[in-house]
């Protein structure tokens, strides 16, 4: 099977760079599969299981939130705020911070606050969901 580059980028670091055999990224239309010679495009990464194959490797997984991804050429450029394997993940934390973005979600607060409150809940049960996935 071909191979393409493929670069993830986290806010705060570089998540995996390399050769893949395979992406499975969450957009605002559904799951994306990307393979060798994908065709040109931009989309929107919205938080959910992002899946890559290194070559000679398992499939591994991560959780991601919101960003970007861009194909071109036979290289992949997905950039988002954050992205983390599931043993990074604190359930704990993850826990209690869906949690606490639900008590905010009760709270009569302005708009921005309200959406604030339901992206956090999005990723805190994203990563407890991808945690879950590798246990």
């Amino acid at each position: 099977m071909d191979t393409f580059q493929v670069h993830i980028l986290a806010a705060d670091r570089t998540f995996y760079e390399g050769p893949c055999l395979s992406l499975t990224i969450p957009t605002s239309d559904g799951q994306r599969g990307i393979l060798a010679r994908h065709s040109n495009m931009i989309a929107a990464v919205q938080p959910g299981l992002l899946r890559y194959q290194p070559p000679g490797e398992p499939v591994q997984l991560a959780a991601v939130s919101m960003g970007m991804v861009k194909v071109e050429h036979n290289d992949v450029l997905v950039l988002v705020d954050a992205a983390e394997r599931p043993e990074e993940i604190d359930a704990a934390r993850a826990r209690r911070e869906a949690d606490e973005a639900r008590e905010a979600l009760l709270q009569k607060r302005s708009r921005q606050e309200y959406q604030l409150a339901q992206a956090s809940l999005a990723r805190a049960l994203n990563r407890l969901r991808v945690k879950g996935m590798r246990n």
